[in-house]
């Protein structure tokens, strides 16, 4: 009886597989490269990407006039508070010729908001506006980067606030750069002479797309609650750049040809067409996040955002080796360890991670600080190892209620309380000091 194997399971051995790859290396080298697309593909059609990307749009709408009011805002003290629009106008230009109109009416938005009226009350909604949208977009590249544990509160407003005063100045100094070089006589000699001219007149169209490819390479590296490398940035960010372009010259001839829509919505078409332009930046923006996460991590590519299920044996050997290190790092007087630290040393995501730490924290063994620092939550010889051992195996918040109400039989309760006796035995007596100083 022969067994019909699935295609997609047939196409993941093909990808992932050695042994049932051709012996040839470039072919080998070229169904590597294919692991990253098809990863990006399967995790778009599990929808949860997608899913993300929609409430972002939601967000959106309610967010980009005290976002943009806030860079004004920063803008403002500088004198380069006009510069902003511009780049409002290039974000908008996919949706076609009425980009201008859109632009126009959201900047009298903005200097509705920036009119004084709002007072204290609603400056404070607007910074928590602000603040909020940061970090439903970390929440996003968190999900992304497999990344449980968001910034603390303090974290938060110090970073986020940085970001968006950061942010707009980054933007229009780069942008002024690039005018100020359009201007030099040297750029218009050379502007004035081919090949220079042609060369020079494409760097100036693509020096949006320059400018997007480096905001999504900073986002990729400074927004998920995780180290992120550069290399793995800087590829998110140059592919989420050329697919925003593409998408964006696309998504304009889409727009220019489809007349219907204008007849049928009237004035709602440009409205359900921004929705739809911002709907598509933001699935690009996250397609990066994932691709700069794949590249930092290829060993997940296979199972991509599955849930990651581990054994109760894995889930003790990860709880001593992290109480292994915090108690080293304590008794040593070292740095104190942070999750995505430790996630990084035992080569594991900070998802699995995190329901250890939770589990460990809800039992006082460790305690984390404002700082998100991992310290023993007491003397190092007032941990017992099997205290250690306890937290994480009953980690389900009602399992004793369960358990209380399962009819279990006696012979095989037998058993098990030998289980119980013997790792009781082994590790009477034993505390997180012994386990850190015995190779001493």
């Amino acid at each position: 009886m022969t067994v019909k194997i699935d295609p997609i399971h047939r196409l993941e051995l093909l990808l992932f597989e050695p042994e049932h790859q051709p012996q040839l290396p470039l072919l080998q080298k070229l169904l590597t490269l294919l692991r990253y697309p098809y990863a990006l593909l399967r995790d778009l059609w599990q929808g949860e990407l997608n899913l993300r990307a929609m409430g972002l749009v939601y967000t959106t709408l309610l967010s980009i006039v005290p976002l943009v009011a806030f860079g004004f805002a920063v803008l403002k003290g500088l004198g380069l508070h006009h510069e902003l629009e511009p780049v409002i106008y290039e974000f908008l230009k996919p949706i076609g010729y009425q980009a201008a109109g859109m632009t126009a009416q959201l900047i009298a938005f903005v200097d509705n908001t920036r009119s004084g009226v709002l007072g204290s009350v609603g400056l404070g909604l607007l910074l928590y506006t602000v603040i909020s949208t940061v970090q439903k977009i970390e929440e996003s590249f968190n999900f992304a980067w497999h990344v449980e544990q968001p910034r603390s509160i303090v974290r938060r407003v110090s970073e986020y606030l940085s970001l968006m005063v950061v942010g707009p100045i980054f933007l229009v100094v780069i942008l002024g750069l690039f005018g100020a070089l359009a201007d030099l006589r040297f750029a218009r000699w050379l502007a004035s002479h081919e090949p220079f001219g042609s060369m020079l007149a494409g760097l100036g169209r693509a020096a949006p797309y320059i400018v997007v490819t480096a905001v999504f390479s900073f986002f990729y590296m400074f927004i998920p609650n995780t180290r992120v490398h550069a290399k793995a940035a800087a590829v998110g960010g140059v592919v989420a750049g050329v697919l925003w372009a593409a998408s964006g010259a696309l998504f304009t001839q889409i727009v220019v040809a489809s007349t219907r829509m204008v007849a049928i919505y009237a004035g709602f078409a440009i409205f359900l067409v921004t929705l739809i332009w911002v709907y598509l930046s933001w699935i690009i923006l996250l397609i990066g996040a994932q691709l700069s996460f794949y590249v930092q991590n290829p060993r997940y590519l296979r199972a991509g955002q599955a849930h990651i299920r581990m054994t109760s044996r894995l889930r003790e050997r990860l709880a001593l080796s992290m109480m292994y290190l915090i108690g080293k790092s304590f008794i040593d007087g070292a740095p104190a360890w942070n999750l995505k630290a430790l996630a990084e040393r035992l080569e594991v995501p900070g998802s699995a991670l995190s329901s250890i730490s939770a589990s460990l924290e809800k039992a006082g063994i460790i305690i984390a600080t404002e700082r998100e620092q991992l310290v023993p939550g007491r003397a190092l010889d007032q941990i017992g190892m099997h205290a250690i051992l306890t937290a994480v195996r009953d980690e389900q918040q009602y399992e004793s209620w369960l358990l209380a109400r399962a009819r279990t039989e006696p012979d095989a309760d037998a058993v098990a309380d030998a289980v119980e006796a013997s790792i009781r035995e082994r590790t009477a007596g034993e505390t997180l000091r012994d386990l850190v100083t015995r190779g001493i």
